[in-house]
């Protein structure tokens, strides 16, 4: 039986857009009480035997469950974060065990770790497996006593000087529970040859019962906008019980950064849009707890321990991708500008991201030696405008393009960082830069110029990078009729946006090889049927590329083989608890 219910309201970001169209409305442990880990250096082929206490008497094994999944995240080439939540039948601290295999059937162990789950973490469990082997995959399991978490399934990634010839992942974003079922993290699920999740925010949403989604049966706990450690804890708990995203985890290793939902509505550094503080309280401990809720229950590897502030970091994986994630929400971000008109979007003292922030992504791009330099981020980086004026005075001319944007929140209200980067990748002949973005609940694939104006910029210039932005798993985008006259009148007055679908949902397939990047773009048959949880719709298939050493967009090429035998045949996906996920064409 399928259900179609529209939300009554429609987030700032969205209403804001289609008003301005006129279309309408070494660490073992992170997380966890205490661990110790008996996996040697990486290259030692034999089993361990970890020096581990005995087990406890049967009789005096704490009572648990595992309801909640596994996990695991920020993947190096000789560790991963492995993550479970622990649920006791009584409070007290609980000793964990993680074994991590070769196989499905956990025979052929390489590595036991131990942990506490406590009460002051959530009862969450997060192990830094450490000493294991380069680009390989894992099988793992959490344990107390007899009692077995799922198996999940992970992997390491190649060395950055291995050479390396292709690489598929996912970009996901937006996933708010009461809108639908996860449909599109279940298809993402079903791609057993994927080498990662790419999460860029917005995994959970704060708002209370009917404020944004009331789809049957999805009602978010707890029952009001969640704003204590107590309340985020509890949004997190009830996400985690979905059995679309348990899937994700249980198959792939995440890549996550948080946008404003994981806090509240358009935050930034110093305040948000949707937090009062004469009715919740003081910004800077409500922003506190939400960071230490979102590392207890996401897989993710803080800068020491302790630390659950900073979330910009890098991966490479091997010499063909170098990945630099940002925060542009919490860490250094000013307060959004009201009016899109105010040309203080232009001024230099006015940033998204912190100097340090700003200094590590710079140094990240000139130093990379990789075939491709991706960055992963939260709002859209290139122009969204809808219109070209001229400039106000001459030293604002690479701005000129920039006066007519149309939302504050994206990079467009902070014009001046923008600048910066791509004048630092001109200068110092930067190549094969992507953006990959999430937040706006919209496909979009842009060529990116510092002015992309087609009468007074540089639009016949060769682009600076490319950027694909991914569509929501389930938060709305523009509503029917609005949706497909933006498809038609956004490219008009900005010609560097190559294509634009405006409501629905899916996600970004990203196959990379030395070659070219290629992002596919596919959407989901139903977020309301449970029985079409799954399944794509081809019709509606996008596919845009860029080849190495030019970032101009190629349309409509074909589809990307599947990669069979090194990932799916000799490193099997775990079986998925329902639901095939066969494609459909509508």
């Amino acid at each position: 039986m399928a259900f179609n219910f529209q939300g009554e309201f429609m987030d700032s970001k969205r209403r804001g857009l289609i008003k301005a169209l006129g279309v309408g409305g070494g660490l073992a442990l992170a997380g966890c009480g205490g661990s110790s880990s008996s996996a040697a250096p990486a290259g030692t082929p034999a089993v361990r035997t970890p020096n581990l206490p005995d087990d406890l008497p049967e009789s005096v094994v704490p009572s648990v469950t595992f309801v909640h999944g596994v996990a695991s995240g920020d993947p190096l080439s000789d560790r991963v974060i492995l993550w479970t939540r622990v649920t006791p039948a009584e409070d007290g601290d609980i000793p964990v065990r993680l074994t991590v295999a070769t196989d499905q059937a956990m025979s052929q162990t390489v590595a036991v770790y131990t942990a506490t789950a406590t009460a002051a973490r959530d009862y969450c469990v997060k192990v830094d497996a450490e000493g294991l082997q380069a680009d390989r995959w894992y099988y793992y399991q959490f344990s107390v006593g007899t009692q077995t978490s799922p198996v999940g399934r992970t992997r390491t990634f190649p060395e950055s000087d291995n050479f390396i010839d292709r690489a598929r992942f996912a970009v996901v974003s937006c996933a708010n529970y009461p809108y639908g079922f996860f449909s599109v993290y279940r298809a993402v699920a079903q791609r057993s040859d994927l080498d990662f999740v790419l999460h860029l925010g917005d995994y959970l949403y704060e708002y209370g019962p009917g404020e944004y989604g009331d789809f049957p049966e999805r009602d978010p706990l707890p029952p009001q906008e969640m704003v204590s450690l107590t309340d985020y804890r509890l949004r997190h708990a009830q996400y985690k019980t979905d059995e679309d995203l348990q899937a994700v985890h249980q198959q792939f290793p995440m890549i996550a950064v948080w946008d404003d939902h994981e806090s509240t509505d358009n935050s930034y550094r110093d305040g948000a849009g949707n937090h009062q503080p004469l009715t919740e309280g003081d910004w800077e401990a409500r922003k506190a707890v939400a960071q230490q809720a979102y590392f207890e229950w996401l897989p993710i590897r803080p800068r020491e321990p302790g630390n659950f502030s900073v979330i910009y970091r890098q991966f490479q994986f091997g010499d063909l991708i170098d990945l630099t994630m940002l925060d542009t929400r919490l860490e250094g971000r000013d307060e959004q500008l009201g009016v899109p008109l105010d040309p203080a979007r232009n001024s230099e003292n006015r940033h998204l991201i912190s100097a340090e922030q700003m200094d590590f992504l710079l140094d990240s791009l000139s130093q990379s030696t990789a075939q491709w330099r991706f960055i992963g981020q939260q709002v859209m980086f290139g122009q969204l405008n809808i219109a070209e004026l001229p400039s106000l005075t001459e030293d604002q001319a690479q701005l000129r393009s920039n006066l007519s944007a149309i939302n504050m929140d994206q990079w467009d209200g902070y014009a001046a960082d923008r600048l910066k980067i791509l004048n630092h990748i001109d200068d110092n002949d930067i190549d094969n830069v992507v953006v990959l973005t999430g937040d706006i609940h919209t496909s979009w694939a842009t060529e990116i110029y510092r002015n992309p104006s087609s009468l007074l910029g540089d639009l016949f210039d060769k682009p600076l990078a490319a950027e694909f932005v991914t569509p929501a798993v389930t938060s709305p985008g523009f509503p029917d009729g609005a949706a497909e006259l933006a498809g038609v009148l956004i490219p008009v007055v900005n010609p560097h946006i190559r294509y634009v679908e405006a409501k629905s949902r899916g996600f970004i397939l990203v196959d990379v090889t030395r070659q070219r990047t290629q992002a596919e773009f596919y959407y989901a048959q139903s977020i309301e049927s449970y029985d079409l949880r799954g399944q794509i719709d081809t019709s509606k298939t996008k596919v845009v590329a860029v080849n190495s050493g030019d970032s101009r967009i190629v349309e409509d090429g074909p589809v990307s083989w599947p990669r069979t035998l090194r990932t799916a045949l000799n490193n099997p996906a775990l079986p998925l608890n329902s639901v095939s996920g066969n494609e459909v064409l509508s």
